[in-house]
Protein backbone atom coordinates (compact mmCIF):
# COMPACT_ATOMS: atom_id res chain seq x y z
CA UNK A 1 0.00 0.00 0.00
CA UNK A 2 1.18 3.84 -1.05
CA UNK A 3 0.71 6.52 0.99
CA UNK A 4 0.70 10.00 -0.70
CA UNK A 5 1.00 13.10 0.46
CA UNK A 6 2.32 16.93 -0.78
CA UNK A 7 6.43 16.99 0.86
CA UNK A 8 7.84 20.70 0.58
CA UNK A 9 5.47 21.29 -2.43
CA UNK A 10 6.13 18.06 -4.26
CA UNK A 11 3.87 15.15 -4.16
CA UNK A 12 5.52 11.78 -3.07
CA UNK A 13 4.22 8.47 -2.21
CA UNK A 14 5.53 6.13 0.52
CA UNK A 15 5.22 2.48 0.64
CA UNK A 16 5.83 1.83 3.93
CA UNK A 17 3.67 0.52 7.16
CA UNK A 18 0.47 3.20 7.79
CA UNK A 19 1.44 3.30 11.13
CA UNK A 20 5.21 4.28 10.63
CA UNK A 21 5.92 7.16 12.61
CA UNK A 22 6.35 10.18 9.78
CA UNK A 23 9.54 11.15 11.01
CA UNK A 24 11.21 7.40 9.51
CA UNK A 25 9.04 7.59 6.53
CA UNK A 26 10.91 11.51 5.48
CA UNK A 27 14.27 10.35 6.90
CA UNK A 28 14.57 6.93 5.88
CA UNK A 29 12.35 6.16 2.68
CA UNK A 30 12.23 9.91 1.32
CA UNK A 31 16.29 10.80 2.70
CA UNK A 32 15.26 13.88 4.03
CA UNK A 33 17.85 13.84 7.03
CA UNK A 34 17.00 17.83 8.57
CA UNK A 35 14.05 16.70 10.60
CA UNK A 36 15.76 14.97 13.82
CA UNK A 37 15.20 12.26 15.76
CA UNK A 38 15.00 13.26 20.02
CA UNK A 39 13.13 11.58 21.93
CA UNK A 40 10.59 9.43 20.37
CA UNK A 41 7.76 10.62 22.77
CA UNK A 42 6.70 14.33 21.22
CA UNK A 43 8.78 15.59 24.10
CA UNK A 44 11.38 17.58 22.52
CA UNK A 45 10.30 18.78 19.36
CA UNK A 46 13.76 17.75 17.62
CA UNK A 47 11.28 16.21 14.83
CA UNK A 48 9.14 19.03 14.29
CA UNK A 49 7.49 19.64 10.44
CA UNK A 50 5.08 21.57 9.19
CA UNK A 51 1.12 19.43 8.63
CA UNK A 52 -1.07 21.71 6.42
CA UNK A 53 0.63 24.62 8.57
CA UNK A 54 0.30 23.79 11.92
CA UNK A 55 4.02 23.23 13.96
CA UNK A 56 3.56 18.86 14.50
CA UNK A 57 5.61 16.37 16.36
CA UNK A 58 6.41 13.86 13.53
CA UNK A 59 7.82 11.11 15.56
CA UNK A 60 4.47 10.66 17.14
CA UNK A 61 1.77 11.06 14.05
CA UNK A 62 1.91 7.93 11.55
CA UNK A 63 2.29 7.67 7.47
CA UNK A 64 -1.50 7.53 7.16
CA UNK A 65 -2.18 10.50 9.10
CA UNK A 66 -0.34 12.98 6.04
CA UNK A 67 -2.79 10.53 3.45
CA UNK A 68 -3.34 13.71 0.92
CA UNK A 69 -2.10 16.61 3.12
CA UNK A 70 1.04 19.26 3.30
CA UNK A 71 4.07 18.36 5.17
CA UNK A 72 6.64 21.26 4.98
CA UNK A 73 10.02 19.98 6.56
CA UNK A 74 13.03 22.17 7.37
CA UNK A 75 14.56 21.84 4.27
CA UNK A 76 11.38 23.84 2.47
CA UNK A 77 12.70 26.84 4.43
CA UNK A 78 15.59 27.49 2.60
CA UNK A 79 18.63 25.32 0.96
CA UNK A 80 20.74 28.62 1.37
CA UNK A 81 20.13 30.38 4.69
CA UNK A 82 18.05 32.72 3.26
CA UNK A 83 14.70 32.32 5.07
CA UNK A 84 13.76 35.24 7.02
CA UNK A 85 14.30 33.12 9.94
CA UNK A 86 17.75 31.45 9.51
CA UNK A 87 19.39 34.64 9.12
CA UNK A 88 18.20 36.30 12.24
CA UNK A 89 19.34 32.80 13.82
CA UNK A 90 22.81 33.55 12.25
CA UNK A 91 22.75 37.56 13.43
CA UNK A 92 22.07 35.90 16.74
CA UNK A 93 24.34 33.65 16.79
CA UNK A 94 21.45 30.69 17.89
CA UNK A 95 22.81 27.29 17.34
CA UNK A 96 25.59 25.65 19.49
CA UNK A 97 25.49 22.08 19.24
CA UNK A 98 22.83 22.56 16.55
CA UNK A 99 20.86 19.57 16.68
CA UNK A 100 17.76 20.63 18.16
CA UNK A 101 17.05 23.46 15.59
CA UNK A 102 15.42 22.15 12.74
CA UNK A 103 12.54 21.59 15.08
CA UNK A 104 12.82 25.30 16.23
CA UNK A 105 13.05 27.07 13.46
CA UNK A 106 9.94 24.81 12.07
CA UNK A 107 8.17 26.18 15.54
CA UNK A 108 9.27 29.69 15.03
CA UNK A 109 8.27 29.50 11.32
CA UNK A 110 4.52 28.24 12.30
CA UNK A 111 4.27 30.86 15.24
CA UNK A 112 5.60 33.71 12.65
CA UNK A 113 3.19 32.86 9.65
CA UNK A 114 -0.16 33.44 12.13
CA UNK A 115 1.27 36.23 14.87
CA UNK A 116 3.43 38.68 12.71
CA UNK A 117 4.27 40.77 16.02
CA UNK A 118 4.79 37.86 18.42
CA UNK A 119 5.11 38.99 22.64
CA UNK A 120 7.59 37.38 24.54
CA UNK A 121 5.08 35.24 26.03
CA UNK A 122 3.93 34.51 22.62
CA UNK A 123 7.06 33.08 21.91
CA UNK A 124 7.44 31.49 24.70
CA UNK A 125 3.77 29.61 24.23
CA UNK A 126 5.28 28.45 20.81
CA UNK A 127 8.26 27.33 21.64
CA UNK A 128 7.77 25.66 25.01
CA UNK A 129 7.49 22.66 23.36
CA UNK A 130 11.42 22.57 21.81
CA UNK A 131 14.19 21.86 23.96
CA UNK A 132 17.58 23.06 23.33
CA UNK A 133 20.00 21.40 25.70
CA UNK A 134 22.82 24.07 24.74
CA UNK A 135 20.09 26.84 26.60
CA UNK A 136 20.43 29.45 24.15
CA UNK A 137 16.35 30.43 24.64
CA UNK A 138 17.05 34.26 25.26
CA UNK A 139 18.70 33.96 21.74
CA UNK A 140 15.82 32.17 20.25
CA UNK A 141 13.44 34.76 21.51
CA UNK A 142 15.69 37.92 20.29
CA UNK A 143 16.07 35.73 16.79
CA UNK A 144 12.17 35.27 16.62
CA UNK A 145 11.58 39.55 17.15
CA UNK A 146 14.12 40.00 14.66
CA UNK A 147 12.47 38.14 12.19
CA UNK A 148 8.82 39.36 12.63
CA UNK A 149 10.45 42.85 13.01
CA UNK A 150 11.91 42.45 9.36
CA UNK A 151 8.82 40.11 7.81
CA UNK A 152 6.59 43.23 8.84
CA UNK A 153 9.03 45.48 7.21
CA UNK A 154 9.23 43.78 4.23
CA UNK A 155 5.36 43.36 4.00
CA UNK A 156 5.25 39.43 5.11
CA UNK A 157 8.01 38.36 2.06
CA UNK A 158 9.55 35.69 2.94
CA UNK A 159 7.42 34.34 5.78
CA UNK A 160 7.19 30.73 6.51
CA UNK A 161 5.46 28.19 4.03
Amino acid sequence: MSISFNLNGKKVSAAAEADTPLLWVIRDELGLHGTKFGCGAGLCGACTVHVDGAATRSCLLKLSDVAGKKVATIESLSHDNSHVLQRAWIAHDVPQCGYCQSGQLMSAAALLSTNHQPSDADIDDAMSGNICRCGTYVRIRAAIHTAATELRRNGNKGAAK
